[in-house]
């Protein structure tokens, strides 16, 4: 191997070995550094009564770079849609360059209806918002509805319009008087029964269901532990309440 070969090989690999350092000092350090200083490690959620904080971070974190608060800022903030059961969106602040706090607006939901082994919940205009195989404890499942079209997103159309804002009334009223209320059913005639648990309400068919239901209240409380099944269609305030009979 010749002299001036030798000395070709060794001003290559000065150079290359100058340029590798060059990227190690400019570029694959600082990176380094930005991914060390700006670790996330402080993260508060807030605005959910569906889900933990675990449980969020589990469908926001899924890569490395997840783990860095600024990526992670900027990939929701700017980039991503959000796309979680029965949340509408999220915002989200950079305190510092270790926390983030996450606000989650959930989506408004009055109720649901079963189609085809799957859940079908709506908001206070009727509107579908989301559709799932797990059913909400704290939403009452509504029943006697009669569906023109079911489609996510757009109207839930039903035999009558009006029977939305007779919905809307009810379950506004039903979490007013925090009422634990399983299912609302509509029977042939538009009248209201209500499955409370151990209560099973007949409601009749009102114009408003707020005086009833503050009615209902009282008895759930006082036939704490009982198993009736009480009719309230009368209109002169008096009840008829009897023990239900299990079915065989």
């Amino acid at each position: 191997m010749s002299k001036s070969f030798r000395r070709k090989k060794n001003s290559v690999l000065k150079r290359l070995g100058v340029r590798i350092l060059k990227i190690t000092v400019f570029i694959l350090i600082p990176i380094w550094i930005f991914m060390y200083a700006f670790q996330l490690k402080n993260i508060s959620v807030s605005g959910t009564s569906r889900y933990n904080q675990e449980e969020v971070m589990e469908e926001l974190i899924n890569s490395k770079i997840d783990k860095n608060t600024v990526l992670f800022y900027l990939k929701y903030k700017y980039f991503m849609n959000i796309k979680i059961p029965f949340i509408e969106k999220m915002s989200f602040e950079l305190v510092d360059k270790n926390t983030i706090k996450i606000r989650v607006y959930e989506k408004n939901i009055i109720g649901c209806v079963e189609f085809m082994g799957d859940y079908l919940y709506f908001d206070k205009d009727g509107i579908i918002v989301e559709s799932t195989s797990k059913r909400l404890d704290d939403i009452p499942l509504v029943k006697g509805l009669k569906y023109q079209k079911i489609v996510l997103n757009e109207k839930l159309e039903v035999q009558k319009e009006e029977l939305f804002d007779v919905i809307l009334n009810l379950t506004q009223q039903i979490e007013k008087r925090e009422l634990d209320v399983n299912t609302i059913t509509f029977n042939n005639q538009y009248e209201v029964n209500l499955d409370c648990g151990d209560i099973k309400a007949m409601l009749g068919k009102r114009s408003s269901y707020d005086e009833i239901l503050a009615k209902l209240k009282n008895i759930i409380v006082e036939a704490e532990g009982k198993k009736l099944i009480i009719d309230m269609r009368s209109g002169s305030g008096n009840f008829i309440a009897k023990p239900e009979i299990p079915e065989d």
